[in-house]
């Protein structure tokens, strides 16, 4: 293992579980990357000569625990995961993670991230950042959500940031800390046993679908009789955006198809999708576009396709793709044909 900076070691945890030690970026982003995912990683401005990479991982089944550290400040962009979620930790220094939906700026016990697989991810870790990182598949929990929701498996989504502040966020960083250290009180000749890693499993995946807001919370929270189930009304106006989307908004037509007035339909939004009309109309296109343009002929145009999805205004149309999905239009579709 070749010697790195005392700063970023003296504090590691998970020591006797060490993968990956090294002062090449070269070396790290392929070590690293095989245990995770392929990604880029590049020191930033003048980081080069302080750069160092540290990792250390238990590994149980299904999930594995993490200690990660990079010497000097990095940029990582692994993309979309595809085939895991990440809970970020961190433990000195911070980071600024960037999602298609948001960006977050994390710092230890105030904020961590939560990288979904479906949502491309960048991030820029600042000032010999060190983070612990909980990995757990994503069949386990996406096939957890649809247990609870009492549906069919289908991709979630988290919201990004985590508040270490909250009551849930303290709770989850607690069983986090707890696992560190029964994995560095029995060592990787012993690990977990079948049960106690099963026990494990449950747990965590309570803690993140029950405490973090993801895309499956409301179906989870009807399921359970928490809160009530959407009006016909707004199923009726919701089927009629998504099959209508590329059409002008008309709220007199939509409310009328909807079976309610205009006012108690805008209400009706607002309380249980938490968005307006428009907002949803414009999100339904963003879809569409997106989906049109991962099956988009060589000779298909931009302009073309969102002209056909309804879009007028493509500067806004644009900008508005970009906050949702990480990159422009035009790299998704240079990035798939």
């Amino acid at each position: 293992m070749i010697a790195i900076n005392a700063e970023v070691s003296a504090s590691a945890r998970l020591a006797d579980f060490a993968r990956v030690a090294t002062a090449s970026v070269d070396d790290a982003a392929e070590a690293i990357g095989r245990i995770f995912c392929p990604h880029d990683l590049k020191p930033v401005d003048h980081s080069a000569p302080d750069f160092c990479a540290l990792h250390n991982c238990a590994d149980f089944d299904g999930f594995s625990i993490n200690y990660v550290a990079y010497g000097g400040s990095v940029t990582i962009d692994p993309g979309c995961l595809d085939r895991f979620f990440l809970l970020q930790l961190p433990l000195q220094g911070y980071a600024q993670v960037r999602t298609a939906a948001r960006e977050v700026t994390t710092a230890p016990a105030r904020i961590a991230s939560l990288l979904s697989p479906t949502m491309p991810t960048r991030m820029t870790w600042h000032h010999d950042c060190a983070q612990l990182i909980l990995l757990i598949e994503r069949r386990l929990v996406e096939q957890r959500a649809a247990a609870l929701a009492g549906t069919s498996m289908r991709p979630v989504e988290f919201d990004p940031s985590v508040d270490l502040t909250a009551s849930s966020g303290r709770m989850l960083q607690g069983q986090i800390e707890h696992l560190v250290a029964t994995a560095e009180r029995l060592g990787p000749a012993k690990g977990l046993s079948p049960v106690a890693s099963a026990n494990w499993r449950e747990t965590l995946l309570g803690a993140l679908l029950d405490g973090q807001r993801h895309s499956s919370s409301h179906a989870i929270d009807v399921f359970n009789g928490r809160v009530e189930a959407q009006p016909a009304a707004l199923k009726r106006a919701r089927a009629w955006l998504e099959a209508q989307a590329a059409e002008p908004l008309d709220l007199g037509e939509l409310a009328d198809i909807a079976g309610t007035g205009i006012r108690a339909l805008q209400l009706g939004f607002r309380r249980h999708f938490g968005t307006s009309v428009s907002a949803m109309l414009q999100d339904i296109r963003l879809a569409q576009l997106n989906t049109r343009l991962k099956t988009a002929r060589p000779d298909e145009r931009i302009v073309d396709i969102a002209f056909d999805l309804g879009f007028t205004h493509l500067s806004r149309m644009a900008s508005a793709y970009r906050a949702k999905f990480g990159e422009s239009p035009k790299a998704t579709l240079r990035r798939l044909n």
